[in-house]
């Protein structure tokens, strides 16, 4: 038996990822300023981090939120318009959008028939919803940050952004 069971760890974990994005959106200084980031970074001769500033997030983010928009959209696609395995309840929420009946054994079955349910669908359109949110508001910023850019070059500023 295991001295901390998959459970406990797998909830240690989240907690980490929680507080990890807690800080890594008010104060991200404060995880590269940690003893155990100096030490493995000085160890395997890593270089210091950058200013965490808002170029980088519309740079690293403009890039990922499209694909993350796109991987969803396919999942979100793949459990609506696959045909599980088991069927469903005949009548059981049955109106104009709903999809045919599943006839029992038609089913494509393998791995694919475990995320083929309501909750699947569910956090995978709000996934979905959310990262197209993401990439609509970082072009937004992306705009904003080159009209003030263009604005401080054309008003005599640093020209060496």
């Amino acid at each position: 038996m295991a001295l901390i069971s998959t459970k406990t760890i797998l909830t240690s974990l989240s907690l980490f990822h929680i507080t990890l994005a807690f800080f890594f959106f008010t104060n991200p200084e404060t995880i590269a300023d940690q003893a155990l980031v100096y030490m493995l970074g000085e160890a395997m001769g890593m270089p210091m981090t950058t200013k965490f500033n808002e170029v980088w997030l519309i740079h690293h983010w403009g890039a990922q939120a499209p694909l993350r928009f796109l991987f969803f959209l396919v999942v979100l696609a793949t459990t609506w318009f696959g045909t599980p395995s088991a069927p469903r309840r005949p009548g059981a929420g049955r109106g104009i959008m709903s999809r045919p009946i599943a006839v029992a054994g038609t089913g494509s079955g393998g791995a694919w028939d475990g995320m083929r349910n309501r909750v699947v669908f569910t956090l995978v359109f709000v996934e979905m919803l959310s990262w197209f949110w993401v990439w609509v508001t970082l072009r937004e910023e992306a705009r904003a940050l080159q009209a003030k850019k263009r604005r401080r070059n054309s008003s005599g500023g640093d020209r060496h952004l």
